[in-house]
């Protein structure tokens, strides 16, 4: 009998594979390919950054990344997970400094925008796994739903709809939108 294994990838390779047009995610190592995923999520993932950098940038709060960013959360075997949007605070990343591959540590808000594929248990997944890894807010958008449920540690899950305010809680204090605005 012969045993053979895959190499594990690094956070590294991923970089590379990137550079070739390679897009996916780490996960203990192993390549998660990601594909596009239309226009109402990509409307929705713009939609958000612009509200959320048009306070972040002004204070000078931190920094607002789309997907492509990258969070290294695990190291041998290397994990690599993109949230739609995320947030660093100014704290964690100065809003001048510059990092050339991923952050190396969670963001302090991870946003998850259904994919048409997604299913409600998988955003909820996706949410509960940026928790574990030390995120205190986590955002998932329903752009089809036109819902925003809200995501943190040792609280109960908040579910806002469209004329409902969604806030930056202790993560973002002073940000506040009408969830309408973000579809």
């Amino acid at each position: 009998m012969t045993v053979t294994t895959a190499k594990l990838l690094t956070a590294d390779d991923l970089l590379r594979l990137c550079s070739q047009g390679v897009r996916g995610e780490l996960l203990r190592g192993v390549l998660c390919e990601t594909m596009p995923s239309g226009i109402r999520h990509g409307k929705t993932v713009v939609n958000l950054t612009i509200l959320l950098g048009a306070f972040v940038k002004p204070h000078r709060m931190g920094t607002i990344v789309a997907s492509d960013a990258g969070f290294l959360l695990e190291q041998e075997p290397d994990t690599v997970r993109e949230p739609d949007v995320a947030f660093i605070s100014a704290r964690r990343l100065p809003p001048d400094e510059d990092v050339p591959g991923y952050f190396e540590g969670p963001p302090d808000l991870a946003v998850e925008i259904a994919s048409p594929s997604d299913t409600p248990r998988q955003l909820f997944d996706k949410a509960r796994m940026w928790i574990s890894f030390g995120v205190p807010l986590v955002w998932t958008v329903d752009p089809e739903a036109r819902i925003i449920d809200i995501h943190q540690p040792n609280h109960p899950l908040v579910r806002l709809s469209t004329d409902d305010t969604l806030d930056g809680g202790n993560v973002l204090p002073g940000f506040i939108c009408t969830v309408g605005d973000i579809f």
